[in-house]
């Protein structure tokens, strides 16, 4: 039995373009072996789940307003038409190649063996990073509705909450790794469920916020006075507010990740990515601009310490409020699940190539819960150790989500730009019959570049605010992002060249069978 070249470059061929859900892994070299039980629904809430919108504007409201003052939320849409960018470039690619791993596989094809392992590694390890990211905002939530979930201490210093941060994190992960573990119908049911209640649930909540306007929708241009001491002047202080929407936006590749499960991916995939993220564009719009309207007093210290959990209890009441806190904790919830789910693929991706130490056994599909169980058991012991490491660092909360939104971009940007140099050649070319963007392929495409250039500057940039906020200014606090980005992909690539590679390729048990 043989298999495909994985690392050929994409070229247009008779199956390209087929209504078969499993032409374009016979085209990748692999054989079908997870079960196709995900509709259009599921594919969507998939990339909605991730994106999250409340999990997002609740987890960094706070530091947007105490960064950039109200006037932060034109960062909304600006990384809204950013990552529009990227996800139209996904958009093509998940019309041609639906597959586990979307990002590792679209890297190796566009980029060859050596950018597809760095994409896929720098996802991967983000994807663990980012669980645990997500995982830290049920600190943020849980303990607002009672005090009974402040479970070290009583929360009254910042260790205190940062323990107690961990310690919930650590029990979210528990929970996304046993449903994993036991298949992907059980994920895709409650992940679906809690989208539905998040997406009834941020609808309600605008209405409710609309009913309670205090002021008109000119606060957006309060800046706070925060150009202050600032180099740029208020565009300083924007780029680093730009963070709390950064944080957001992303994710949405998890669609086309789910593809091999997912019933015909190569239309719907496309489709739940757009759908995702414009969704997530503006009803998190309206929560964040209605909550700017609404709150009683945009001055007060709490708002720029608990954020939209301060301005919903405080406008809404606390009976009202609490249930819609109950409604954020559940988004967090099958946020974590989603951002979970996406890292097994991901690294199932990479080990059904030989691509990590023990590929066979990670890339092992278990038989009665078909899904590969020892990768969620896996990153979901990274993720809790990730938590762990911080356990007595106050500002964990931005430290931790800095670092995983900017290798997410790094990721993305191992796909776009190494697209981007086979649009020139002319090297690619869309399926036929399904996504495409015709003549705006290369505009778009450069714009996507240059954006995730841009803000992986403008994140990794070592500011004391996020680095450092509390200080000692260590040099290697403030560095913090770049030095362990730096470290982990450094010292992944060199383990990949010195090691690895001279193994790499489709193992036997998951390799295509070709007609000879």
């Amino acid at each position: 039995m043989t298999a495909a070249d994985p690392t050929e470059p994409p070229r247009p061929g008779p199956r390209a373009g087929t209504a078969h859900d499993d032409d374009s892994l016979t085209e990748l070299g692999y054989r079908p072996e997870l079960k196709r039980t995900l509709g259009n629904f599921h594919t969507f809430a998939a990339g909605i789940s991730y994106i999250s919108i409340l999990t997002g504007t609740f987890q960094l409201f706070y530091f947007g307003v105490t960064h950039g003052g109200p006037a932060y939320w034109w960062s909304w849409p600006m990384v809204f038409l950013g990552q529009l960018m990227v996800a139209l470039c996904f958009c093509e690619l998940a019309g041609r190649y639906p597959v586990a791993g979307s990002v590792y596989n679209w890297s190796k094809l566009l980029g060859g063996p050596h950018v597809g392992w760095l994409g896929g590694w720098m996802m991967m390890t983000a994807s663990m990073v980012s669980l645990a990211a997500v995982a830290l905002a049920y600190q943020i939530t849980l303990p607002q509705i009672s005090s009974w979930f402040q479970l070290v201490g009583d929360g009254s210093s910042g260790t205190e909450r940062a323990a107690n941060a961990v310690v919930l994190g650590s029990i979210l992960v528990l929970f996304t790794t046993l449903v994993n573990g036991f298949g992907v119908k059980l994920m895709a049911r409650i992940n679906s469920a809690g989208v539905a209640i998040e997406l009834v649930a941020a609808i309600v909540l605008i209405l409710l916020l609309a009913a309670h306007f205090s002021r008109g929708p000119s606060v957006v241009l309060d800046t706070f006075g925060r150009s202050e001491g600032e180099s740029l002047g208020y565009f300083g202080a924007f780029l680093t507010a730009s963070l709390a929407s950064a944080y957001v936006m992303y994710g949405f590749d998890t669609a086309s990740s789910l593809g091999e499960e997912s019933v015909d991916p190569g239309r719907n995939a496309p489709r739940a990515i757009l759908r995702a993220l414009v969704a997530s564009f503006l009803i998190g719009g309206f929560i964040l601009l209605f909550a700017l309207m609404a709150v009683e007093n945009l001055h007060a210290k709490a708002l720029a310490e608990d954020g939209l959990q301060y301005v919903v209890l405080t406008t809404l009441g606390t009976t009202v409020g609490e249930i819609m806190l109950w409604c954020v904790v559940v988004a967090i919830t099958v946020c974590a699940l989603a951002v979970h789910t996406a890292g097994i693929r991901l690294m199932f991706a990479m080990a059904r190539d030989n691509n990590l130490p023990g590929g066979s056994r990670l890339a092992h599909v278990h038989p009665r819960f078909q899904t590969p169980v020892l990768p969620a058991i896996l990153i979901g012991v990274v993720a809790v150790a990730i938590l762990v490491i911080n356990i007595d660092q106050p500002q964990i909360f931005s430290v931790v989500t800095s670092i995983a939104i900017i290798m997410i971009y790094l990721a993305y940007l191992l796909v776009t730009l190494p697209m981007l140099v086979r649009r020139l050649r002319g090297e690619w070319r869309p399926a036929e019959g399904r996504f495409s963007l015709g003549r705006f392929g290369v505009p778009v495409n450069v714009l996507a570049v240059l954006w995730g250039l841009a803000m992986s500057v403008n994140l990794a940039w070592p500011r004391a605010e996020v680095y450092s906020a509390t200080g000692p200014q260590h040099w290697y606090l403030r560095w913090g992002a770049v030095l362990f980005i730096g470290v982990v992909a450094l010292g992944g690539f060199a383990y990949y060249w010195f090691v690895q590679r001279r193994h790499t390729g489709v193992l036997a048990e998951h390799a295509a069978a070709t007609t000879p």
